[in-house]
C-alpha cells in the first residue's frame, strides 16, 4: 500500500477504507497484479484440499477405529459368554455343548432356520468353532501335562477362515438391525 504524504489527517482517513476496499475487491483481467493474486487464490486453493483430504482421512480412521473397538468388545463378550458356558460343564464334551449352545446364543442362532442354506451355513460356522470351544475347554479345565491352550490363536484362526469364505468379518454378524418396538402401557 503506497503511503499518502502532505495529507491532513482526515484526508487519509478518507483514502484508507478506499485503497483497503480495492485490494479486497476482484481484480478483473490483465491488471497488473493479478499473478501475485492468482498466487494466492492457488495456494488458498491448495490449503482447502490439503485440509479436505485431511479431514477425509480423519474420518475414515476415526470410522476405522470405531470398528475396531466394536469387534473387540463384541469378540470379548463373545468369548466371555463361551468361557462362563464352558466353565459350568462336568466334562469335556458337556463344556463343549455348553460352549456351543452359548456361541448359537450370543450369535441369535437359537432355533432352527426356515431356510436349508441359511441352516448350512450356522452348522458350517459352528463346526468351524469348535476348535475354539475345545480350547475355551482346555483353559478353564486345563490338564495336567497338556500343552498351554491357545485360546486366542484358535480364535484368530476361525476369524482368518471367515474372511476368507464370507465377504465380512465374523464380528459384522452381530450388527444386525433390531427393530423398535413400541411400548405400550396398561
Amino acid at each position: 500500500m503506497k503511503w499518502f504524504t502532505g495529507m491532513t489527517l482526515a484526508a487519509s482517513l478518507m483514502v484508507v477504507p478506499a485503497v483497503a476496499n480495492a485490494q479486497s475487491a476482484p481484480v478483473a483481467s490483465g491488471a497488473g497484479n493479478s499473478s501475485y493474486l492468482n498466487a494466492l487464490e492457488l495456494a488458498a486453493e491448495k490449503a482447502a484440499k490439503v485440509e479436505n483430504d485431511f479431514n477425509r482421512a480423519s474420518a475414515e480412521r476415526a470410522k476405522a477405529l470405531e470398528r475396531e473397538r466394536a469387534f473387540a468388545y463384541r469378540r470379548l463378550n463373545f468369548m466371555r459368554a463361551v468361557t462362563e458356558a464352558a466353565a459350568g460343564a462336568e466334562s469335556q464334551e458337556a463344556a463343549i455343548a455348553a460352549a456351543t449352545a452359548a456361541m448359537r446364543t450370543k450369535l441369535g442362532w437359537s432355533g432352527d432356520s426356515e431356510a436349508p442354506e441359511i441352516e448350512y451355513r450356522r452348522a458350517t460356522v459352528l463346526s468351524r468353532l469348535v476348535p475354539v470351544a475345545r480350547q475355551v475347554c482346555a483353559s478353564v479345565a486345563p490338564a495336567g501335562d497338556a500343552p498351554a491352550p491357545d485360546v486366542a490363536g484358535a480364535m484368530a484362526n476361525f476369524e482368518a477362515w471367515y474372511r476368507e469364505t464370507y465377504p465380512q468379518p465374523f464380528w459384522a454378524l452381530f450388527e444386525q438391525y433390531m427393530p423398535d418396538t413400541p411400548r405400550t402401557d396398561f
